[in-house]
């Protein structure tokens, strides 16, 4: 019997690993589904105290665009609570 990965959802919240890093952000992973956190979605474009993402990390990102190829995420705790008010709606 094989488990097919769930989508992710929009305003959906995840723990992720990172499995990429580059440039313009970061390759992230959950439950076999990848997604991509643009550098400016990571608190270290906005802090210089916070680390920049690496390889292995896990973060708590919120899902922005599940309909992207791959979805797009947010690391900023902004965002995360965004989406706690739409999803309490």
């Amino acid at each position: 019997m094989t488990i097919e990965p769930m989508p992710f959802l929009n305003h959906q919240e995840l723990d992720v690993t990172v499995t990429a890093v580059s440039l313009v952000g970061a390759q992230v992973e959950s439950n076999d589904e990848v997604g991509f956190i643009d550098q400016v979605k990571h608190p270290s474009w906005w802090n210089a105290e916070v680390p920049p993402p690496r390889v292995g990390d896990r973060l708590h990102i919120v899902v922005l665009d599940a309909s992207r190829n791959p979805a797009r995420f947010s690391a900023l705790d902004s965002d995360i609570q965004v989406a706690r008010e739409l999803r309490s709606r």
